[in-house]
């Protein structure tokens, strides 16, 4: 969920297109989760094989990456590692919100309301070890690179972005920022109109870029007091400080400068404050990576697939020529040009 510094942030609208050539970092859990609660059956129910195991991950991660690259971008999939101490009471809450999700789901299918049905399964969905391995099972075989991050995804993508090595990182989250991403694209590849939840509204939905740079210049603030504000509204390592949202908390830090001087004050009391601001600013991260794109394996892809999961082959193999298409264009190059 990350922190919520929506109300405070005008993105830029940009055409997928643009994003044409350029190496792009992307969240694979919070991509994933996408894939766990939009890919479903009419009554919630999430697309399976024949034994049961759930396949809308793998799904959207075939057909979503494969117009990624069909447009020239070129993907790399961040994977968290183990979560920090701190991030385990978000956790725990989430794991209770899809409990009670799940039981308010079974309740609307049994009185046959469809409607609340599909709206309540969509907060069931959860991203276990297993359907991450698959994930990258299956991006191997696609010859998509993916990092394993020693714990925060973003705090990888992130550091990738900062170094150079990617031109940004995608995520719905804008925890991203608070990591020093200097790019951060939303709604990657997530087009179309959109209903709010719980209200019979649709918005347009296009991709949209923030950079870090720019906040930062329009507010007057460095990227240390952006950490200060979010750890005021609150974010999965801390519950900030009731009454505090993004405007109060970017206020306050503007005329006080730091949530040191908040509670040197007397204005705020605040725990473990010190110790969130170390996750973002000095994050646990790998140095050691390399992304390389490589040719598909369509055996490979069609066994995984087909065989194993029953997807359609036909679509699998319509899906496999965007990826054909995609190696062409670094096929001449020496691979060590994208490391």
């Amino acid at each position: 969920m990350g922190v919520d510094l929506k109300p405070l942030i005008k993105a830029k609208k940009i055409s997928i297109n643009e994003l044409a050539g350029k190496i792009i970092a992307i969240d694979a859990y919070n991509t994933l989760h996408q894939f766990i609660s939009i890919i479903r059956q009419r009554d919630g129910t999430p697309l399976k094989d024949a034994q049961g195991h759930i396949t809308s991950h793998l799904s959207g991660l075939l057909y979503r990456t494969a117009n990624l690259v069909e447009k020239g971008i070129k993907p790399v999939y961040v994977f968290d590692g183990p979560p920090h101490p701190l991030k385990l009471r978000t956790l725990e809450e989430r794991r209770e919100m899809r409990k009670t999700a799940m039981e308010e789901w079974e309740k609307a299918l049994e009185i046959g309301d469809i409607e609340e049905a599909m709206k309540k399964a969509k907060r069931t969905g959860s991203i276990d070890k297993n359907m991450a391995n698959e994930a990258k099972t299956l991006l191997g075989a696609l010859g998509i690179p993916y990092v394993e991050a020693k714990s925060e995804g973003e705090a990888q993508a992130s550091y990738m972005n900062i170094k150079g090595d990617v031109d940004a990182v995608a995520s719905q989250d804008f925890d991203s920022l608070l990591f020093g991403s200097l790019l951060l694209i939303r709604n990657l590849a997530i087009t179309g109109k959109r209903k709010l939840p719980d209200k019979q509204i649709y918005v347009e939905v296009v991709p949209e870029e923030i950079e870090l740079n720019r906040i930062l210049k329009e507010w007057d603030i460095t990227r240390e007091q952006l950490v200060d504000i979010a750890i005021l509204i609150g974010t999965d390592f801390n519950e900030g400080i009731k009454g505090i949202g993004p405007k109060k908390a970017l206020q306050l830090i503007k005329e006080y400068g730091s949530i040191d001087n908040l509670v040197k004050e007397g204005k705020i009391d605040i725990e473990n404050y010190e110790e969130v601001r170390k996750i973002f600013l000095k994050p646990e991260i790998s140095k050691e990576y390399k992304l390389i794109w490589k040719e598909v394996d369509e055996k490979a892809v069609l066994e995984f697939l087909c065989d194993e999961h029953q997807f359609s082959r036909d679509r699998v193999k319509n899906a496999i020529e965007k990826y054909k298409k995609f190696a062409k264009t670094f096929k001449q190059k020496n691979l060590f040009d994208f490391q």
